[in-house]
């Protein structure tokens, strides 16, 4: 057998003290993990308590492209007015629109509209009336504010009343409720 040329190294043969040194610093870093944790976790859990929703960042629905259920004849319908918020409390928004005809003579009447789109669907859709153009309104103003329609309009005090000419000034306010768009007079609401 032939003898190395280098001398023995003492640190390849392992004594006691070189156990006791590795099992100093493998207790030194369990003991420190232990101290040095995580902060908690901070995603949302799902809760069976009946906590609401999270809200959703959806966009609001379009009106381009909508049919209104508003009788137009040969001239196109138009969104006057519009706003958007959420109506039923889903995290999704609703958007509003106060829609009448483009008659080139008088003031058409408005219809007032609910549109939702949901989160599958390529389109949005008109899913409540609340106005028809029937009623024979003319809308000033349209707000949703806190999951409540609110709108200002003109009408007539009797079918007599020329359309040139509306003789009333009405508030509503629209909220949803039992699946339903309950209306109703907001407070110090006047008529002229």
């Amino acid at each position: 057998m032939q003898q190395s040329a280098v001398p023995e190294l003492a640190h390849t043969h392992t004594r006691p003290i070189h156990w006791v040194a590795t099992a100093t610093a493998v207790a030194a870093v369990v003991a420190l993990s232990s101290v040095l944790q995580p902060g908690p976790a901070t995603a949302a859990q799902a809760s069976g308590t009946g906590a609401p929703p999270a809200p959703v960042t959806a966009a609001a629905p379009s009106t381009t492209g909508v049919d209104f259920p508003i009788e137009c004849g040969h001239v196109e319908a138009l969104v006057m007015r519009k706003a958007s918020g959420d109506l039923d409390g889903d995290g999704r928004p609703e958007t509003v629109a106060a829609v009448h005809c483009d008659a080139p003579m008088g003031t058409p009447p408005d219809g007032v509209y609910v549109l939702t789109q949901a989160a599958d669907a390529t389109s949005p859709r008109v899913v409540a009336t609340l106005i028809d153009p029937k009623e024979r309104r003319t809308v000033t103003a349209l707000t949703v504010d806190d999951g409540t329609v609110l709108a200002d309009y003109l009408g007539y005090s009797s079918a007599d009343v020329p359309s040139c000419c509306p003789d009333v000034k009405e508030s509503a306010k629209w909220q949803w409720k039992d699946d339903t768009f309950i209306r109703s007079t907001p407070a110090g609401a006047h008529t002229v």
